[in-house]
């Protein structure tokens, strides 16, 4: 028999760890090797881990699950990501995909099919919930303007983050990060910090974390 396929869960509520846990206990192509609890846990046990597949939250504390995506590809281009939300909107499957996401589950499908998703996946196959939109190109917009890297620290800015933690998350000079600040103003036409996050939450460029449920 091939080996099975590894497998890292990341979301932050254990729950919803827990039931994706058993959803995958009873397929022995498939073996979940950890899980993180929010997107900093889940970059740091993909480089340690490296699993095959990982089933990442859209909307996760600290990092969303698109941050985290991008940045666990830029050191692990061939793990396989996908992406489970509660949002259907094209907006976040166009910024998932853009990220390097293999695929887009919606949460309270009842129809979803994680093991199935996992291995087309893994197989390096596209996976889109139902219903939802496969972005082939993204549409010429006003966020379309920023580069990758300006969009990091776009979602950065909305988090409350400061031009020096995010020079020292990603790894910049506060200058650096202070001459991306001011070209996304300017590509967007906005000027106060607090317009910045209404526009980044309005089009879907930063997922807001869901409410905490019962544990």
């Amino acid at each position: 028999m091939s080996e099975a396929i590894t497998v890292l869960l990341a979301d932050d509520h254990s729950l919803v760890r827990k039931g994706f846990r058993r959803m995958l206990e009873d397929d022995e192509a498939v073996q979940v090797v950890g899980e993180a609890a929010n997107g900093p846990q889940a970059i740091e046990m993909a480089l340690r881990l490296k699993p095959a597949v990982i089933v990442m939250d859209l909307a996760m504390p600290e990092l969303d699950g698109i941050q985290a995506t991008a940045q666990i590809l830029k050191q692990l281009p061939n793990t396989g990501i996908l992406i489970l939300s509660m949002y259907s909107e094209d907006t976040y499957v166009r910024n998932a995909f853009a990220a390097g996401a293999r695929g887009y589950l919606l949460k309270n499908a009842l129809e979803v099919d994680l093991p199935y998703a996992i291995k087309e996946v893994a197989a390096g196959r596209t996976v889109v919930a139902p219903g939802l939109n496969l972005p082939t190109q993204e549409p010429a917009s006003e966020e379309s303007k920023l580069t990758q890297r300006e969009r990091e620290v776009l979602r950065y800015i909305v988090q409350g983050k400061s031009n020096k933690e995010i020079a020292g998350i990603l790894g910049l000079s506060v200058n650096t990060v202070s001459v991306h600040r001011a070209n996304l103003m300017q590509a967007l036409g906005i000027h106060r910090t607090a317009d910045l996050v209404v526009y980044a939450i309005r089009k879907g460029l930063v997922a807001l974390p869901e409410p905490p449920g019962p544990e």
